[in-house]
């Protein structure tokens, strides 16, 4: 089973850093990086508005813990957004290529 993941940070530097790292640790197989969010959520009672960059990751079912755990221990929100979505179907070679890609050692 395969997974596309979003989560959202604060700028480009956050998104990067935490790309390089996921990346590097083959917890992922590729991670888009989506500036100009404008976000509008309700946090600890207030309606608010920010400027975010959307990452869309994309990796196995047997990543998404480890990769979950990365994200929470190295996001610098207290509650950073980790959604998880199962890729029902997609072209073969592509995620082919996913699952070789995050238990490749280079």
């Amino acid at each position: 089973m395969h997974h596309m993941i979003f989560v959202t940070v604060s700028d480009i530097a956050v998104a990067r850093k935490l790309a390089t790292g996921i990346l590097g640790n083959r917890l992922a197989a590729c991670v888009n990086l989506v500036p100009g969010v404008e976000s509008h959520y309700w946090w600890e009672g207030e309606l608010c508005r920010e400027a975010e960059v959307l990452m869309v990751l994309k990796t196995t079912g047997e990543k998404l813990a480890a990769l979950e755990a990365f994200v929470l221990a190295e996001h610098p929100y207290d509650t950073p957004e980790f959604v998880a979505l199962k890729i029902e179907a997609g072209s073969a070679r592509y995620l082919d290529w996913l699952t070789t890609s995050v238990l490749s050692e280079g």
